[in-house]
């Protein structure tokens, strides 16, 4: 007599597939505030690269003009030498803080980030420091330019060897952020950043030019909601959420003082502080996803 064989033995059950990766992230603030981001695709990435190398390109090609019409001029040896030094300091410097100078700034992007509509963030959700940019900034000199010099080098007493190696060292490190969930590269990797997706538009409207904001029916400006910081947004949470009407009533009148919030007051404290914290929580993510960010009351907006 032979043993009933079950249909579903020796089938493996289908593993679950996973969802399309759409490009946007958790960012968590290391106050909190929760974000989402989208990450920059390969493809913008490569692009805003390219833009920049053009404008490099175009940089030198003008400073290359410069020092051959003064070299013709002048009709001197020395002067041509002088001239080609000058030309290799100059590719230097621009190589090295080009993109060092632009992510520093406000907006933390190059020319060719801004024109792609990216720009350079913490992972951490922090704010970018100096040393980030610099180090991200330091390894495209191992990515890019050192596996290039070797590529331009045919021809030039380089050995066939070095030219492959250069190839094959180029090809890893250019491709390298295609197998990583969130497009890094290796100087994203040592630096702790990320290029994220900046938004184009504002995501909320000129106060100051508009007029008041109206946040759960009160209408702040925007002088107002930059009286406080972060931090002053936990403390206002915690106030909230613990609902001592005493301790509401104090900090209503607190802000309202801080502010020069001098309408009469046609809603209980509660209220008032909820559209305070909503319009409050709202202005600081706006202005951290542009770079902005405001540690607490005591810092410039």
């Amino acid at each position: 007599m032979t043993a009933a064989v079950s249909p579903a033995r020796g089938k493996r059950a289908p593993r679950p597939r996973r969802p399309p990766d759409d490009g946007w992230r958790e960012f968590v603030t290391p106050e909190g505030v929760d974000l989402r981001l989208r990450i920059g695709s390969f493809s913008e990435r490569a692009g805003a690269f390219i833009l920049d190398a053009l404008i490099i390109v175009g940089v030198l090609i003008g400073l290359s003009l410069l020092l051959a019409a003064l070299a013709w001029r002048t009709g001197m040896k020395d002067t041509a030498e002088a001239a080609a030094v000058i030309w290799l300091l100059g590719f230097f410097l621009l190589r090295n803080f080009y993109f060092v100078g632009f992510e520093m700034r406000t907006g933390a992007a190059t020319p060719g980030k801004r024109a792609m509509g990216l720009r350079v963030a913490a992972r951490d959700g922090g704010r970018l420091t100096a040393s980030a940019v610099f180090a991200r900034n330091a390894m495209r000199e191992i990515e890019v330019f050192l596996p290039m010099s070797f590529l331009f080098a045919t021809g030039m007493g380089v050995d066939a060897a070095l030219v492959v190696l250069g190839a094959i060292w180029s090809g890893v490190f250019v491709l390298f952020p295609l197998f990583n969930r969130d497009r890094l590269r290796l100087g994203d990797l040592a630096a702790g950043t990320m290029v994220i997706k900046a938004p184009r538009r504002v995501l909320r409207p000129d106060l100051a030019r508009d007029g008041p904001s109206l946040v759960g029916g009160i209408a702040f400006t925007e002088a107002q909601l930059d009286a406080y910081g972060v931090k002053e947004l936990h403390v206002l949470e915690n106030v909230l959420r613990k609902g001592d009407r005493r301790v509401v009533a104090e900090v209503s009148t607190r802000i309202r003082v801080k502010i020069g919030w001098d309408a009469p007051l046609e809603v209980s404290d509660k209220t008032f502080l909820a559209a305070y914290y909503a319009g409050l929580r709202a202005r600081l993510e706006s202005r951290l996803l542009f770079g902005h960010r405001r540690a607490d009351k005591f810092d410039r907006p």
